[in-house]
């Protein structure tokens, strides 16, 4: 850009073009925002560290960070000392590479070509396909793998080990295997099915140690199992509800009273209806008014993430000049807009609506609204979507 200065013609520094264009921006302000405490998932990361002080722990961040938003939680990450994090595909260890400063665990395979576009010096890849393996292994041992074994949940996973290290031996001998990991399939109850997976994966240990490889990451455990196993063996966990500040098991356990929710989700109030004993609201007019109140309007609905089944059932936070209190949902969630009962209350266009509240004791915390919906907190978590504005506070 060329400006005139006192007659002299001048290049405007590139520095003062950024500035101008910030100030120049439009600033807009949604009206649904969701809030990640950084203090709470950094409490999280500690506390669960200190019940597994000798191993490695991978913070899962798979699915938008459980929908808390990957590249906030991944330079809240940059805080603490993670080695690793684990996502599920290619799109999010993108995401991962700009804005974490650690190594990457891809948990799923990937389409074959898709490996080559991976930065091998930060990433290690989970393997239980013979066709994945045999082709990364032309990356040499520059290529950092584990090996998933199947023990007895029977989603993914290699079979028969020992007959796999035999046939892939040349391949196994070409990269670098640094974990070797399975998953729990009932780790949040109690059952004797998680011995006898835990018991399988350990002779599966042995029988890979034994052909001669060592790996340096052992992991079984998901949140719940890093509550339940304590066999020195295993050198790695993978919490994922857990960092986030939920608890996964069903039940009361004390171990997991210490966690704190991370997340809160607001909206504002955009429209007041006032409606009379009789009438309906929103579809199917399956709420009728038993008396004279007020109708709030938010602009979240389920496309944003509020699940319909909370329908009639829910309550949510207002926060209003004169009071906060809770008001139930009035109506069928819509797609984009949710109908609040405010009753009598004094409420203003604009006042903010706390949809989600990081409080586990609250009405709108998300365990009381998974139990409402009667589904899994992870349902909830994800279901949120990547383009409602988060901002780390």
């Amino acid at each position: 850009m060329i400006v005139l200065i006192l007659g002299e013609a001048k290049l405007w520094p590139n520095n003062m073009i950024a500035v101008f264009k910030k100030i120049l921006k439009p600033k807009y302000e949604p009206f649904n925002h969701l809030e990640i405490r950084a203090d709470n998932l950094l409490y999280n990361w500690q506390y669960l560290k200190s019940l597994q002080p000798t191993a490695t722990l991978f913070p899962v961040l798979k699915s938008n960070a459980y929908g808390h938003g990957l590249a906030q939680v991944c330079q809240i990450l940059n805080r603490t000392d993670t080695k690793m994090v684990a996502v599920d595909s290619y799109p999010e260890v993108q995401t991962v590479y700009r804005n974490f400063s650690g190594q990457v665990l891809i948990l799923n395979e990937m389409p074959l070509k898709v490996y080559r576009y991976t930065k091998l010096s930060r990433t290690e890849f989970i393997i239980y396909n013979e066709n994945t393996l045999r082709y990364i292994s032309r990356f040499g041992r520059r290529a950092r793998i584990h090996l998933f074994y199947n023990t007895g949940m029977n989603r993914e996973g290699i079979q028969d080990l020992e007959s796999f290290l035999k046939r892939n031996k040349k391949y196994l001998d070409q990269v670098k295997i640094t974990g070797f990991c399975s998953h729990l399939a009932s780790a949040d109850e109690e059952s004797s099915f998680n011995t006898q997976q835990e018991n399988k994966f350990l002779k599966g240990l042995s029988i890979l140690q034994q052909a001669g490889y060592f790996p340096q990451y052992v992991h079984l455990g998901n949140s719940a199992g890093l509550f339940k196993l304590h066999n020195p063996a295993l050198t790695a966990f993978r919490p994922g509800l857990s960092f986030y500040g939920y608890s996964p098991f069903s039940q009361d356990n004390a171990l997991t009273r210490p966690l704190r929710p991370a997340l809160e989700l607001y909206s504002k109030i955009i429209n007041l209806e006032e409606i009379s004993s009789g009438q309906t609201v929103s579809y199917n007019e399956d709420f009728k008014a038993d008396k004279n109140l007020t109708i709030g309007l938010i602009p979240f609905g389920y496309y944003e993430g509020l699940d319909r089944r909370l329908s009639n059932q829910a309550e949510v936070l207002v926060i209003s000049e004169q009071n906060n209190f809770f008001a139930p949902l009035a109506g069928r969630i819509c797609m984009n807009l949710t109908c609040l009962n405010l009753g009598e209350n004094k409420v203003n266009i604009g006042d903010k609506v706390q949809i989600i509240s990081s409080d586990a004791a609250a009405k709108n915390s998300l365990s009381s609204l998974a139990t409402t919906a009667n589904t899994v907190i992870y349902d909830l978590l994800v279901g949120l979507q990547a383009n409602i504005r988060r901002e780390v506070i």
